[in-house]
């Protein structure tokens, strides 16, 4: 499932195709996605200007002039495509319709935005924008990492009483939006910390550098435009290449980048971790 830095990257894509620009026509191709999709979205859209586009956590929220914001969820396999517009020196023409493009933006000034999703696990809404705090799929989300609100006194308190494995409280979108299995492998490593390990045993200084640590993984998949191991593609169709940076995520039986050791991987809730026995201790 995309994190962070790849939907931050679509994000971004987006942004000059949709901020401030009309939605001249939208389609809607199916009536559900992951859960049912609002009733009269197309009715609801159409005519509306975006005024912005802000992510939280892993999710898209476009901001209309009508008062509502148009969440987008990109699942598994959902990408958000745009076309009919110029990028650098190259046009990026519309493509023949495709059986998975659920939802068609026609923006005004001929560019177009297409919610593609095969396995439907994506989802849209719309919500109030002044409202959207309540929403069930943001509703008590924790600090995003590159807030002011995300701080070493923050994530001190926030795990000092955790008695489950740092991997599992830092993939807890409680306590902070946005991290997903990647980032918290690779975060781990560069901090030097057993996957393992209780938060609440963990030394607050060790703690404490994990701040920015975390913001240094994130930008720096974002200046690569995101991890591409599936289905994640950037809005203007290019792959992203953060996965050849890569320390320990995937790495199982390569030499650890920083010692030689061999990557291990275990399973930690259902999920894999990868780190170097060594580096992390």
């Amino acid at each position: 499932m995309p994190e962070l830095p790849e939907v931050e990257t679509v994000r971004r894509g987006l942004a000059p195709a949709m901020e401030g620009v009309r939605i001249a026509r939208a389609q809607v191709n199916r009536p559900d996605l992951r859960w049912p999709l609002p009733e009269r979205m197309a009715e609801r859209l159409t005519g509306t200007k975006v005024e912005r586009l802000r992510r939280r956590s892993k999710y898209i929220l476009a901001d209309l002039d009508s008062g509502e914001s148009l969440l987008i969820h990109l699942g598994m396999s959902g990408r958000m495509m745009v076309s009919g517009v110029m990028l650098g020196e190259f046009h990026l023409d519309h493509p023949a319709p495709l059986k998975h493009d659920h939802v068609v933006l026609h923006m005004e000034g001929g560019a177009r935005v297409t919610f593609n999703d095969a396995r439907r696990f994506g989802a849209m809404d719309l919500v109030r924008t002044d409202r959207e705090a309540a929403h069930w799929l943001l509703a008590g989300l924790g600090p995003e990492p590159f807030g002011n609100d995300f701080h070493e006194d923050y994530l001190i308190e926030a795990l000092k009483r955790r008695a489950t494995p740092i991997k599992s409280a830092l993939l807890d979108q409680h306590v902070v939006a946005g991290l997903g299995n990647i980032y918290v492998c690779e975060v781990l490593h560069r901090a030097k910390i057993d996957p393992r390990r209780q938060a609440k045993r963990i030394a607050t200084k060790r703690i404490a550098s994990l701040v920015p640590i975390i913001r240094e993984v994130l930008s720096e998949a974002i200046a690569a435009g995101g991890s591409s191991l599936r289905d994640h593609r950037q809005a203007d169709g290019e792959l992203g290449y953060f996965q050849h940076s890569f320390h320990v995520y995937d790495r199982e039986d390569a030499p650890c980048t920083a010692c030689g050791t061999t990557i291990r991987r275990i399973v930690q809730a259902g999920r894999s971790t990868f780190f170097c026995p060594t580096c992390q201790k």
